[in-house]
This record gives C-alpha cells, structure tokens and sequence, in this order.
C-alpha cells in the first residue's frame, strides 16, 4: 500500500470503498462511452473520472475493476460531418454502430469498430487500465437472455416507473430539480442540458412506450435491419414476441433470438445490476428529470441493484470550440491532443480539478502556458515544495497502480522549444546544438533527450502555430535600417555586441540562455548608467528603454516588432550570424 494521497480523489475513493462493503461486493467502477463518431476530450471524462478513482482503490491494495462498456450496439442516429463520409450513409440510420460499414478508407470492419480502436488507442497512451464490454456481443451472445425476458415480464411494474417522471415532465413545473442543479454548474454546462433536452438528451430519448402497450424491449428488423419496428405483443409465458417492420408482421422467440435490446432508460440499470457497479459518475445531461440516470435510481431496485454513487462531471470544452459532440467533425480526441500534448500533462488536466468543475483544453498559443504551469509543479513537487492536493494531482498525472508513464528526460520549456523548431524549420543537427547551449548543465547528448515532448512540439508548430507568428531570420543585414540609428540606438547594438568592459563582456563569451539573458536586459541598464545585474523594480523609464531595444533587435534580425523570446532567438541564430546582422 502507497501513502495515502490527499485530493478529490481518496475521498470519493474512500466513499467507493465503504459503499463496496456495505453491498459486500468488490469494487466496480464504469464507463460508457457510444462509439457513434470520434470519441473526444468530453467523453474522456466519463472514463478518467472512474480511472482516477479506480487506480487510488488499486493503489491501497484493495481489489478493483474499471469496466468501460462500449454501447456499439445503440442505432445510427444520423450521418456526421466527417471525412470519407457521405450521405449514401444514411440508408443505415436506425441500425446497430456495428451493423453500419465505417468512413471510406478505414482498415476497420465496422463504424463502431473504427471509433472503438481510435479511442482505445488514446487511452492505451494515457495509461488507463480497463476491461471493455461489447454491448452488442453481450446482446447477440444471449448473455442477457434472462434479462431481457425478465424486463419483459416486469414490463407494467417499469412502466410504472417510467409513468411517474412521464407526468413530471409534462407538469408545467418549471423542473425545479434541474434548477437545484444548475446552480452548481456553468452557463456553458446548463446550456448544454437544454441542448440536450432538446435534441438527443436523454431525457428525450424513446423509453419503450407505444401505442400498442409498453414493451421495453425494441427489436432489429430482420428484413431492414433497422430498429424502425414497432412491437405489438408479446407472450409471457413462451417468450414469443410480435413485431411490424416495413408493413410486415413478425414473430420471434427471445429465448433464442437476439437481434434488438432493451431501451436505453431501462438498459442502464440493468447493467449495473449484471455488472454490479458501484461507482459510475454521469454527465450533466443526465441530471435533468426523466432522465435515465435519475430515472435508474427507481429502475435498478427492479433488477435487484442499487444506483451506483457518483459525482456529476462538468464538460470539458475546447478553446474556441461550442460544446464538444461525437456526431459533429473536427473535434479533438484524446489521440489528437497527445500528438500536441504529453500525456502526463493531459492526465493532469483531468486529476487536478474536481469532477463538477468545468476547464477547457487548449491547441493554440495557451498549449504553452498549460506546460509552463506542468513545469512549475514539477519543480516544486521534486523540490519537496508541492501541497499536498498538487502533490496528488502530479502523482495521478505520472503514474498509475501499474506503473511510471513515460516522461521526457530533459524537459526543456515548451515554449523554448517552439521557438527553436520555428527557427531551424526542424532541422536536426541544429536542435541539438542549440539545446545543447541552453543550459550546459543538462548534458542533452541526443534529440532522444527531448522526447517526446519535442515530437509533440514538432507537431504543433507544424499544424497550429499561426503563419503570422512564424520566425524568418533575415537572409542580409537590413543596411537602410542600420543607416538610420540614432546615436544611442547604435550605442545599444555596440554594447550588446561588445559589452563594456565592465560587467558585460563580447556576445560570444559563455554563449548559453543564462549569460544571452543577463547581456539583453542589460545594455539599457548600462546606457543608463547601472550595473547591468542590478535590480530595478517600477522604473518606467528603464521599462520602456527595454521594449524599444528589444523591439529594435527584432527588426534587425527577423524584420518584426515581436518575436521569439531575444535570448532563445540570438541562440538559434548562432554569434556569427547575429554579427553579421547587427554590424556588416
């Protein structure tokens, strides 16, 4: 057993323990996660939620299983926007995901095998440790006969239920259950309930009712293939069910025939029953009433099981990006954000805040200041400086009950990083030589040192950073612009090329950031009479000296006000070369 870890986590982990005891049953915690389309950074807090949690139970030497049941067998809703798809898809809406051919191009089978295998992929990166449960093998299988038939039997008693929360939501109540919760959560998060009442939220979703009597069984046609099929009746004591599909009439026997599934509102809980799961966290759209994880509490006693506990997750959005959904294109998964992203820091993102609380992940510039704050606690942590909710967050972050994930050796500032790829346009031999000059403390003997945090680096620079920011060293010294120095512009290029004699001595000496740094903020220090190591605070003469210096290296050397942090840039570009820039 580790030491005990201080966070959200052990406590809803000591929570889970007790209520495994108390059921005298082992610890399950699940995930359900529809492979319909690209399975994303939102959905992957339905699984790191339960991870987390598992792995502090694993971690205590406390038996555990982490279930991620993949709902492969729930209907084709509709034709996404996404690549290699068109609409000849859907002539397959209504049928099972697995059932439906995947994008053109793919390797996979199956629709829902191509969105299964590109998730399993991520989570295979992140560490997580899970059993995976194919909804549609377990129906096909038989492995639910007698559930299905027990639903069957039961089906006035799960009507009953059903009925109450039919009449709440059709009360002119304004849901004051809902209201109870949105109070806890972000405009964003309640937005993102209604849109989901109003589209495909759960509490909207077809519960087994129908004209012709409440059957909370629904068939796949054995002409079409679709679930487009109404039941008309069924025989308690044969099993005999009687279905329409496309103006014909037929009849099956749920001992032996399993081509169709419960209805998602009473499917849920009888799976928590089968699997007897004890934590399971839910999404917000599954608070409203009606629902099926408010609706289950009531149902799962059916199937002689208790709801699991659980916390509500907020979503996870995407920097720019409205809430995230499988069913449209573009939306970053968790293999997305690992090509920019180690995954250390990805996992982190997930520990370090509690399940209610909403974040965003960022591609863009903000990548870099998500990794400056990783550092920072790295630091601390290694330091011995860590609290202890950080401490937690860092050790869930880079390891897990099996194991040290992979970290990068020497892992040089993100941002300097960039700077240095955008510079050399990636070129190898460059790379090391100015990591390598860096801090020659580090000993980076290889680019292997760098990784892969550099692969990742690599990979934003090349697809997200903007073309406006990209770093071009002039090919020539911009002579028209040298002949125009004033005296003390001059000045300024002479001292930083030649230091003064004092405490600053020529650009060349102890070429490394440390000493680059200590020369650029210097020169306006010197030319203003101060030691060019002294420390001013609220000088907003000298503040401004500064901006105006560096602002005019920038236009010597890359023909812009702005740029890449001077110290790195002056590097990357290597003494001769800032020579012949600043004084042909």
């Amino acid at each position: 057993m580790t030491e005990r870890l201080d966070d959200w986590v052990s406590r809803l982990a000591d929570e889970v323990i007790e209520e495994a005891e108390r059921r005298d049953t082992k610890v399950v915690c699940a995930s359900g996660l529809s492979p319909s389309g690209p399975i994303h950074l939102g959905n992957l807090r339905e699984v790191m939620t339960p991870h987390l949690v598992a792995d502090e139970v694993k971690r205590r030497g406390v038996e555990c299983e982490h279930i991620i049941s993949w709902d492969d067998y729930d209907r084709f809703r509709k034709v996404p926007n996404y690549p290699g798809v068109d609409d000849s898809w859907a002539q397959h809406i209504g049928k099972p995901l697995t059932s439906v051919p995947p994008p053109s191009g793919s390797p996979y089978t199956s629709w829902a095998e191509h969105f299964r295998a590109q998730c399993e992929e991520g989570l295979a990166q992140l560490g997580i440790v899970y059993r995976g449960i194919s909804q549609t093998e377990q129906y096909t299988s038989g492995a639910y006969t007698d559930q299905v038939l027990f639903a069957m039997s039961h089906r006035d008693r799960i009507d009953e239920v059903l009925d109450q929360y039919r009449t709440l939501a059709a009360t002119d109540d304004p849901k004051p259950a809902q209201q109870k919760q949105q109070q806890k959560i972000s405009e964003d998060d309640a937005a993102a309930v209604a849109e989901a009442e109003a589209g495909s939220g759960a509490a909207a979703e077809d519960d087994g009712s129908s004209g012709s009597g409440y059957f909370p069984y629904r068939p796949y046609s054995a002409t079409t293939g679709t679930d487009e099929t109404t039941v008309t009746a069924y025989d308690d004591a044969t099993g005999s069910l009687t279905y329409r599909s496309d103006g014909d009439e037929h009849t099956i026997d749920l001992h032996t025939e399993h081509h169709g599934k419960l209805v998602w509102k009473v499917d849920w809980p009888m799976r928590w029953a089968y699997e007897k799961v004890v934590f399971e966290p839910s999404g917000v759209d599954h608070q409203s009433p009606g629902s099926s994880y408010v609706v289950g509490k009531d149902l799962a006693p059916v199937f002689g099981w208790e709801r699991p506990i659980g916390p509500m997750y907020a979503f996870v959005g995407m920097k720019g990006m409205a809430k995230m959904s499988s069913s449209r294109g573009g939306v970053p998964t968790p293999s997305d954000a690992m090509q920019i992203m180690e995954p250390a820091l990805l996992r982190w993102l997930y520990a370090r805040r509690r399940p209610n609380q909403s974040f965003s992940v960022a591609f863009d510039a903000d990548v870099q200041r998500m990794y400056d704050e990783w550092d920072a606690l790295c630091r601390k942590v290694a330091g011995g400086k860590g609290q202890p909710g950080d401490v937690a967050a860092w050790t869930r972050a880079t390891s897990t009950a099996e194991g040290v994930l992979t970290q990068t050796p020497v892992p040089v500032a993100y941002r300097t990083l960039a700077s240095i790829v955008d510079i050399t346009t990636g070129d190898e031999e460059q790379t090391l030589r100015i990591v390598a000059q860096l801090d020659p403390s580090q000993q980076v003997r290889s680019l292997d040192d760098l990784r892969p945090r550099l692969d990742c680096v690599e990979h934003w620079v090349a697809t997200q950073m903007p073309s406006s920011d990209r770093t071009v060293v002039r090919g020539e010294p911009d002579l028209d612009h040298l002949a125009t120095l004033t005296d003390q512009e001059r000045d300024a290029v002479r001292i930083l090329l030649e230091g003064n004699g004092a405490d600053l001595g020529r650009l060349e000496d102890g070429w490394s950031l440390d000493t680059l740094t200590h020369q650029v903020y210097g020169v306006p220090k010197v030319q203003r009479g101060l030691a060019a190591d002294q420390i001013v605070k609220g000088d907003k003469e000298l503040g401004a000296a500064q901006r105006a210096f560096f602002t005019l290296l920038y236009n010597l050397l890359i023909s812009r006000d702005t740029g890449p942090r001077l110290p790195t840039l002056l590097l990357a570009i290597g003494p001769e070369r800032v020579r012949a820039l600043l004084a042909p």
